[in-house]
């Protein structure tokens, strides 16, 4: 599905390209001709220039930028840690972003109280306004142990028990600290740019005619622990194991995405062994499944 640019984003955009491109022409004139003045019909490259110069971007004005690139859907980045508790908030991840009070969630009473401690950073929608608030937050690999970041699809809360998630699983991988200190930082921004550009579900990039099919990618999560990191993708729904096409066909869309996610995302060759000390595969689990303990709980490993 292809983005389209709001009308004046798309007149700044080009203003940008034609100030460009009258640069090099009148470079490429002055070092033909010397000082000639310009043939009748040429670009202007005083003209263009006042244009290009009220094109302002998360680079050169992060606050009043007008240039956006939108995104298919708003996100919401979402963070906890021990320093949360009790509601205060965190001192180290968020530079320059006010932390909102964050709304009960749908489900129990156990989910509220957990739902008390977790902090909304801000919403965003466009290209730049990601890079502007990446740009402003603390890696996975410098946050304190026991800390989480949740990216959500806006009005999603970051829970099972969220009308979104709960008939849903999650992919997710376990990096031992030491040895993916590192590599987690980039692996976390492959995820989240997979995310927010929806190139995880094979049926929103495969250009397939018919109706746009709703992402089945609600989430993704990065969590620091004292031994390991992990890294997780959650999804709307989930196999449930029952004989049948579209519960087959379901496997096959959730198998496309974790081999997305192992290979293209985190930069595995689909065919390696990866569990270990401390580390995991790339596992799918329901989450009432998560919920299981032992052999009762199905998962899916690519």
């Amino acid at each position: 599905m292809a983005s389209v640019l709001p009308s004046p984003a798309l007149q700044a955009s080009k203003a940008a390209l034609s100030a460009a491109l009258a640069e090099n022409e009148k470079e490429a004139e002055t070092k033909t001709n010397g000082d000639e003045s310009p043939e009748p019909g040429e670009i202007q490259e005083v003209d263009m220039q006042a244009q290009a110069d009220t094109i302002r971007t998360v680079f050169s004005d992060p606050t009043n930028f007008n240039v956006k690139h939108p995104l298919y859907s708003p996100w919401t980045l979402w963070f906890d840690s021990p320093a949360t508790k009790g509601r205060n908030l965190p001192q180290t991840p968020m530079t320059s972003f006010p932390q909102t009070p964050v709304p009960h969630t749908p489900g129990g009473i156990a989910a509220q109280g957990w739902m008390e401690d977790i902090k909304k950073v801000i919403t965003f929608d466009s290209v730049e306004e990601f890079w502007g608030l990446y740009n402003n937050i603390v890696p996975p690999s410098q946050l304190p142990q026991k800390a989480n970041y949740y990216l959500f699809k806006e009005g999603i809360i970051p829970a099972w028990e969220d009308e979104a998630n709960k008939n849903g699983g999650k992919w997710s991988i376990q990096l031992p600290r030491d040895k993916n200190r590192a590599v987690v930082d980039k692996m976390w921004l492959y995820t989240m740019l997979a995310a927010i550009g929806e190139t995880f579900d094979p049926l929103l990039t495969s250009g397939e005619g018919g109706e746009q099919p709703t992402s089945l990618i609600t989430g993704v999560i990065v969590s620091t622990r004292p031994q390991f990191y992990r890294i997780s993708l959650w999804t709307r729904t989930a196999p449930t194991g029952a004989a049948g096409a579209d519960d087959d066909k379901l496997r096959e869309r959730i198998e496309s995405i974790g081999r997305h996610f192992k290979t293209n995302v985190l930069g595995y060759p689909e065919g390696q062994r990866l569990a270990g000390a401390l580390a995991t595969e790339v596992e799918f689990l329901s989450h009432k499944d998560s919920e299981k303990k032992g052999k009762q709980a199905k998962k899916i490993v690519v």
